[in-house]
């Protein structure tokens, strides 16, 4: 036991010594500019990985279930809350159920009814903010455009 901690000790203490090394000597000053474009680098690297790691992600999503769930044997969710429908048989999942998982959110036909309601008026609420806004543009342009005429 004593050899393998000792081999970990020393990994570590030629680890810093490397990192001490490259963090001094191969250190160039930046000028502003130089600091600008680098910070461009370093923020755009995990952003453009990101999104290729996503699109191929929705590329193996569309080869197993179809772009639209065409390949889906179960198109539609059955069971609401923590009761499923499995092999024809209603089971619960979740915590103490099928799976022994963590508790899930439950929610019955008025909640989803109550919730489909507040989206609608949300959605409503919205648009119709968004065309005020609109006609409100348009006027502003229509005045600048008599005002310069």
């Amino acid at each position: 036991m004593d050899r393998i901690t000792e081999a970990f000790r020393n990994f570590n203490e030629r680890h810093e010594r490397v990192k001490k090394y490259v963090h001094t000597a191969w250190r160039v000053p930046l000028p502003k500019w130089g600091q600008a474009v680098m910070g461009c680098i370093y923020f755009s690297i995990p952003v453009i990985g990101g999104w290729h790691v996503m699109q191929w992600a929705i590329g193996n999503a569309h080869k197993s279930i179809g772009p639209k769930g065409e390949y889906l044997e179960v198109k539609e969710v059955q069971g609401i809350g923590q009761v499923a429908n499995v092999n024809g048989e209603q089971k619960r999942v979740g915590a103490g159920g099928l799976g022994m998982g963590v508790k899930l959110a439950v929610s019955d036909k008025e909640d989803q009814e109550r919730s489909k309601k507040m989206l609608a008026k949300m959605l409503r609420q919205n648009r119709r903010r968004k065309k005020e806004r609109e006609e409100e543009q348009n006027k502003a342009a229509t005045d600048e455009v008599q005002t310069q005429a």
